[in-house]
């Protein structure tokens, strides 16, 4: 919604509102990724200790940070499409980018447990039996490659389809990984390859991750989106008629879709504004930028907000 204020009075213009996040739609993505999941998280702790492989472990203590990592994006997602109430005013959007940097420290925290259990086994080499590891892995790589599939036309657009998508695409890689460790042990008798291929996966697994972990803490510190060019969106306020300076903007997304997107700004425009203009910048915004929350106060004079003309928000000393 956009507000102008003068000393007194405020008019509104036009509020508009983008569609719900799409976590909804993939209800069955969730409940198929989670059941599988589980289902192999079992057979593979089995298949693990039975034939001391790190690798299996390692894989399954994975897959089990993604049940729960599908568990809470489904949840998240189902709460994104609930109403807003008079305490949660912008609705449960939310979140989803809380659970989204959620699973991503649960990741992280899986990668530090496999860790400890791969030095282990480096420590205590134990045989392993190839042929099984070979076998449960093989199931490993139709499961996680079945559910990443269910998620592949919802990932580029959301950030909490898009961490169920990778974990299960990389842990597809990391099964067929442990495939060829298996098949190379069975054949050569090499016991100490098994740990280090968990080593190996530990690596890929941690750098994969890496972008959603980065996008997810930049979304929970109401960073600008990244299609959106700051510059650009001030320059722009500023062009529009009458206006002579800006401060305090602010632009950050209420969601992790991408494609709920507010801001914030106060406008020196002296005579304020009346209700057509504001609907017009509401508009462009929109237009221009895919903004579709916009609330700007518009000011007859900066100095009384103590601001000096021109004033912006000052460049990040520390860019996330």
């Amino acid at each position: 919604m956009a507000h102008s204020h003068d000393s007194h009075d405020h008019s509104h213009a036009g509020h508009q509102h983008a569609a719900p996040p799409a976590g909804g739609q993939f209800s069955a993505a969730f409940a198929w990724g989670i059941g599988l999941n589980l289902a192999f998280v079992v057979a593979e702790v089995i298949g693990g200790l039975w034939a001391n492989s790190a690798a299996l472990l390692s894989d399954a203590g994975h897959n089990l940070s993604d049940v729960l990592s599908l568990a809470l994006a489904w949840g998240a997602a189902w709460l994104a499409g609930r109403p807003a109430t008079t305490r949660y005013t912008f609705g449960y959007r939310g979140a989803t980018i809380q659970a989204a940097l959620l699973n991503a420290a649960l990741l992280y925290g899986a990668l530090g447990f496999i860790l400890w259990e791969t030095i282990e086994h480096l420590r205590h080499p134990e045989p392993v039996k190839g042929g099984w590891v070979m076998a449960l892995a093989g199931v490993g790589i139709l499961i996680n490659g079945f559910t990443a599939w269910l998620f592949r036309a919802g990932q580029k657009g959301d950030v909490n389809v898009r961490g169920a998508y990778l974990h299960m695409a990389v842990d597809a890689l990391v099964s067929l990984g442990v495939v060829v460790a298996g098949a190379i042990t069975y054949f050569t008798g090499w016991q100490w390859l098994d740990p280090v291929v968990s080593l190996l996966l530990l690596v890929v697994i941690a750098y994969g991750s890496w972008g959603l972990l980065r996008d997810t803490v930049r979304l929970g510190l109401q960073a600008v989106p990244d299609s959106i060019e700051f510059e650009k969106v001030h320059d722009y306020l500023l062009r529009q008629p009458g206006v002579q300076s800006l401060h305090d903007l602010h632009i950050w997304s209420l969601s992790s879709d991408g494609h709920d997107t507010a801001l914030m700004a106060h406008l020196v425009r002296p005579g304020g504004a009346d209700a057509t203009w504001l609907a017009n910048l509401s508009q462009g915004l929109l237009k221009e930028f895919h903004i579709h929350h916009s609330t700007v106060q518009v000011e007859d004079s900066e100095l009384a907000h103590g601001c000096q003309s021109g004033c912006k928000v000052p460049a990040p000393a520390l860019a996330v």
